[in-house]
């Protein structure tokens, strides 16, 4: 009985331990974040001074109305918004259709695309092959070249395809003593059933459609379609912010550049936020569920 005690006091204070643990590393995670949350709505006085920490001082919305109501950051937001919810649907539809398939074991040469597959995901051809190809392919400043090149992550096909392995074969054996078709038992019977994985899996490719910068660098020369995060990097990496902005005089003197820039990530960032709490049930569920069997 006294070993038992111990055990569970044991484990009382490790689990303590942990709990200190991961709140140190939120409030170091938050801390950035909070610091440039107040610098968007800080006086410039305060900025310029050095004395924003993690609360604003001087408190102001001039700056953040600025930034989001300027001609150039609402369409960037589109693009990315456009960019990103077809990116995600598309992403989502043809990882669900390529894993379909390979759940099944008795798929011939299953094996050798197996490792294909994982062979792309650690080995890519580089950077000069892939711009070579969608020059070839006549997708330059295009939208397609920011959706194409990413859709399909080997990570989430696995994700998925563990999933369809994990549930009952007895689904599609009385479907299709229905007539069903192996499309109509995909479409109709497991991605209805497939929520928690496809929400999971949605969610990394939106995050990741709407934070790239990279390829819009590399296929992306018209000013026109720079989606939000390469707009976003001219603010913060380009010293003259108010040709960026197309600022004028009195915005200068106005609104403060340092300001300027904070907002922009500020605004850049809550957006793909939001999504979050509306598939944060989903999350653990549908990441681990398809690794559990039985």
């Amino acid at each position: 009985m006294s070993r038992l005690r111990h055990k569970k006091a044991g484990d009382y204070v490790l689990d303590i331990a942990i709990y200190i643990i991961l709140t140190f590393m939120g409030l170091i995670t938050l801390l950035p974040f909070a610091n440039v949350l107040s610098k968007s709505v800080s006086e410039e006085w305060a900025i310029v001074a050095g004395k924003v920490g993690v609360f604003p001082r001087g408190f102001q919305l001039d700056t953040m109305r600025f930034v989001v109501t300027s001609d150039q950051f609402i369409h960037s937001f589109l693009i990315s918004a456009f960019v990103t919810v077809v990116g995600t649907l598309a992403s989502i539809l043809f990882t669900a259709m390529t894993a379909y398939p390979l759940s099944k074991r008795e798929l011939p040469g299953m094996g050798v695309l197996i490792v294909l597959f994982i062979f792309t995901m650690m080995f890519s051809g580089g950077i000069i092959p892939n711009y070579l190809l969608l020059r070839e392919l006549g997708m330059l400043n295009h939208l397609s070249s920011l959706i194409l090149p990413a859709l399909i992550s080997v990570f989430n096909l696995l994700v998925v395809k563990s999933y369809f392995e994990s549930l009952p074969p007895s689904l599609e054996e009385s479907a299709k003593l229905d007539g069903a078709k192996n499309i109509g038992i995909l479409f109709r019977i497991l991605l209805p059933l497939s929520g928690p994985v496809l929400a999971t899996v949605g969610l990394f490719y939106a995050v990741y459609y709407w934070n790239d910068y990279f390829n819009p660098m590399l296929y992306i020369n018209s000013t026109s379609l720079k989606p939000l995060q390469l707009y976003l990097q001219d603010i913060v990496m380009n010293a003259d912010t108010s040709t960026a902005l197309s600022m004028s005089a009195d915005d200068m003197m106005n609104v403060p550049a340092e300001g300027i820039r904070a907002a922009t990530v500020i605004a850049s960032t809550i957006p793909i936020l939001l999504v979050y709490p509306f598939l944060q049930r989903y999350f653990i569920k549908g990441v681990l569920i398809g690794s559990v069997k039985g």
